[in-house]
């Protein structure tokens, strides 16, 4: 998992984002307010896994974070430049206003080397608004399922994307997960079986409204279509776990994982 990837995902997802950095740590957030119907994202990184050397300075010793607000495209154009690379550099500067200067070597014929710059601005988060971008909580689910193989599930939703904009998601606790499309002209539904389901409970001691509930009894939601798409689309992440919780008629909350990357996204369901 390379960190272009991630990118070009996190670029599919969001207009604009917010990227967080810690002395270990990379979080890339996207915090639209659910309760307005817009999605929302968590994706985080250890930077030891794609970094030789780090180094950053936060606001102060007890606060040592940055917080930026970007836009994904930007920085993923510059990377797309890096297919070749010998090296990449990022830094923050500050020109004529704050910038994540993207430096990249390139192999040149003579023995000096090509660098090709990109300046990418940037808004720094103030620390009174930090909290605006915490880590949010696992929802108090209905049904917690693992996902189908994520190339068939996507081109099951491309397909069904041309009959409706909204898809109901429905799984129960016996490893069943429907996917449907309702109009008044058309009626379609891809089901999936055996699929399986996480077991929080004896993992983390998580409590949810799964417990004692009727394991054929489905949970539903309608979401966007066109958000789970971009969700699917985006997928340079291989996930080696993919799961999806649903709160009955109220979210539908994505988890992706990898051994280097984990990916969040909430997508509200549409009354």
């Amino acid at each position: 998992m390379r960190f272009r990837g991630i990118i070009n995902t996190i670029a599919k997802l969001a207009k604009t984002c917010i990227l967080r950095l810690t002395v270990c740590k990379l979080y890339f957030i996207l915090s639209d307010k659910v309760a307005n119907g817009g999605a929302s994202m968590w994706c985080e990184l250890s930077q030891g896994n794609f970094f030789d050397e780090f180094q950053m300075e936060g606001v102060a010793a007890e606060h040592n974070e940055i917080y930026l607000e970007f836009v994904p495209e930007n920085l993923w154009r510059a990377f797309k430049t890096a297919q070749s690379a010998k090296a990449v550099k990022i830094k923050l500067t500050n020109k004529h206003c704050p910038c994540l200067r993207v430096a990249v070597e390139l192999p040149s014929l003579s023995s000096s080397s090509r660098i090709v710059t990109h300046d990418i601005p940037v808004g720094v988060i103030p620390r009174r608004m930090w909290n605006d971008f915490r880590e949010p909580s696992v929802p108090d689910f209905d049904v917690s399922i693992y996902l189908p193989v994520l190339k068939t599930m996507k081109s099951v939703v491309e397909r069904m994307k041309n009959l409706s904009n909204f898809i109901v998601i429905e799984a129960n606790l016996s490893g069943e997960m429907n996917l449907k499309i309702e109009t008044d002209l058309v009626s379609v539904t891809t089901h999936f079986k055996d699929l399986g389901n996480p077991p929080w409970a004896s993992e983390d001691g998580y409590q949810s409204s799964a417990q004692g509930r009727d394991v054929e009894s489905m949970a539903e939601a309608c979401i966007d279509i066109k958000k789970l798409q971009q969700l699917l689309a985006g997928q340079q992440v291989n996930p080696t776990k993919a799961l999806c919780n649903i709160v009955h008629k109220r979210i539908v909350h994505f988890i992706l994982l990898h051994e280097e990357v984990s990916l969040q996204y909430f997508i509200p369901a549409i009354a």
